[in-house]
């Protein structure tokens, strides 16, 4: 069940109104790694946990956080387009401090939404369940959670450096602070779980049944030699289940692919077609 309280967790009034600034916010309010992701994210891995301990009360703790994170940012919106001044194109030919204005603001958000908040991102993009991850695996999940934190406080402080409104810097305080929470409970709920699994997800599966001889190694497959040099490439690995190795000159472990042609009634390219005169022949090739 969930019980919605009229009041914002925290402040949401913007000092004067910015259509420029609401479309800037659409990003952390309908981006890949905006509000409405965060919330879906944790709510679904919450819903898709088994049982009741503390990772699920975790989940839904901040799964339920987030939604009053939607709202103030929406609130925020809605009030940077209100009382904002409505220019007609000829105003803005004539000024070119108001043609700036409306060039970077967002008309739907006046047409569409009624000077409201959309669940869209800065360019317009409609937000996608695509963006979210719950997997049902909890430190797969937790991981995907610390990236997602990381990429919404890295848009929130620059979103901060873009404004120099009391009111919004206010609120974006607030949200790089619950961020900065959100980031060390994930890396310790992180941590917690590679104490009791080790680091590779899924930590079940039987090693027996992958090529262990290649666990460990790492091919040097672009131009140079610098990634030889990390911790990545010698020592015990992080798992602790084998040792860290450099390929320098990777070769390779399949054969040339061969594939058959097509059925006629697929209509591809005649393979006659394909050939070249010095082309050696293909047993299937007619």
């Amino acid at each position: 069940m969930f019980y919605h309280v009229k009041e914002l967790q925290y402040h949401a009034k913007p000092d004067r109104p910015d259509p420029v600034f609401a479309k800037k916010l659409q990003e952390i309010l309908g981006g890949q790694f905006g509000e409405i992701s965060v919330m879906m994210q944790y709510l679904f891995q919450g819903w898709n946990t088994r049982g009741n301990g503390k990772y699920k009360d975790l989940l839904m703790d901040t799964g339920t956080e987030e939604i009053a994170h939607v709202e103030m940012i929406a609130t925020m919106i809605a009030r940077l387009l209100d009382g904002a001044p409505d220019v007609e194109v000829e105003d803005a030919i004539k000024d070119p401090v108001i043609a700036a204005i409306i060039g970077g603001s967002n008309p739907q958000q006046a047409i569409v939404s009624g000077l409201g908040a959309m669940p869209v991102d800065s360019v317009g993009n409609r937000w996608t369940a695509s963006y979210i991850a719950a997997s049902g695996n909890l430190l797969a999940d937790f991981r995907a959670n610390l990236n997602a934190e990381s990429q919404g406080r890295l848009q929130v402080a620059r979103l901060y450096e873009m404004t120099n409104d009391a009111g919004v810097r206010d609120m974006l305080s607030w949200l790089l602070a619950r961020d900065t929470m959100h980031q060390n409970q994930w890396y310790a709920a992180i941590c917690e779980l590679e104490e009791k699994e080790n680091i590779v997800v899924p930590s079940t599966f039987p090693r027996e049944l992958e090529k262990q001889q290649v666990s460990y190694t790492l091919f040097n497959l672009s131009q140079g030699d610098a990634s030889a040099e990390g911790r990545w490439a010698s020592g015990p690995s992080m798992d602790g289940y084998g040792t860290f190795n450099y390929v320098d000159r990777p070769i390779a472990f399949g054969s040339v692919p061969h594939l058959d042609p097509a059925p006629p009634y697929i209509y591809d390219t005649p393979l006659w077609a394909l050939r070249h005169s010095d082309d050696p022949p293909e047993p299937n090739w007619k």
